[in-house]
């Protein structure tokens, strides 16, 4: 089977929605130094390698939405989807006290065939399903690790980001400050006004509504969690965007 740097499902899918997840595996590509990036297994189960659970979570939000999904088939250590082609945090040397090996003496050549290999492809891919329809809204799901090295425990089951265009974001923020079990952060534990990355290359450039949806990643675990957070946030999504009557 000839490697694709995505994988998008969109064949029936007619809503409005578009579901993506930027870093939805931890997949070392062969023609990255071998498929090996020169750290332990263990780091790569980590969230410095991926977002664990986000794909799963996608894949349920976009069949119950009846949304094009696409995610990527890299790992962010070979290069990040979710920041700009000039982001000196592109390709990550050193992330969260861990040193990527493969990545530490890295030229800017390497660098641009990453970005010809990986990156592009993608990013031509979600400028594809953006343009589908003129009503699309932009859907970015993601994880976050209960807590960074050295750092205190992050509180919230969910964090919803967004820059500016809040226009989504702040009902959905809202809906669901009103679910009792809840705690949700605005902007947390990220700020969502990166430049560059992916919701502000489709989205925000192009006035297209949109939202980026941060779960703590031990509370997607497995896929009966993934299922359910998906199936739980689907119908308030819909609320949140009916509420905008963008």
């Amino acid at each position: 089977m000839t490697y694709r740097p995505f994988e998008t499902i969109e064949a029936g899918r007619t809503s409005r929605w578009l579901v993506t997840c930027d870093h939805a595996t931890n997949l070392v590509p062969v023609s990255v130094n071998g498929g090996d990036l020169g750290i332990a297994p263990e780091d790569m189960a980590r969230h410095i390698a991926w977002d664990p659970g986000a794909a799963g979570v996608a894949q349920r939000l976009a069949q119950v939405l009846n949304a094009p999904l696409t995610m990527t088939r890299f790992s962010r250590l070979v290069i990040d989807p979710n920041r700009g082609a000039d982001d000196p945090t592109l390709v990550m040397r050193l992330y969260d006290g861990t040193v990527i090996p493969a990545n530490r003496g890295i030229d800017d050549a390497e660098i641009e065939r990453r970005l010809d290999a990986f990156w592009r492809p993608y990013d031509a891919e979600l400028a594809r399903l953006v343009t589908r329809r003129p009503d699309t809204v932009f859907v970015s799901v993601h994880s976050f690790t209960p807590r960074l090295n050295g750092r205190g425990d992050r509180p919230w089951q969910i964090g919803i980001l967004h820059a500016a265009d809040d226009r989504l974001a702040r009902p959905l923020i809202d809906r669901l400050r009103r679910e009792p079990d809840l705690c949700v952060g605005e902007n947390e534990p990220y700020g969502g006004h990166l430049p560059g990355d992916a919701v502000d290359r489709h989205a925000i450039a192009h006035g297209v509504p949109n939202v980026l949806i941060e779960l703590r990643n031990d509370v997607i675990a497995t896929k009966e969690d993934q299922d359910a957070w998906a199936d739980r946030l689907a119908p308030i999504l819909e609320e949140a965007l009916a509420e905008t009557g963008l």
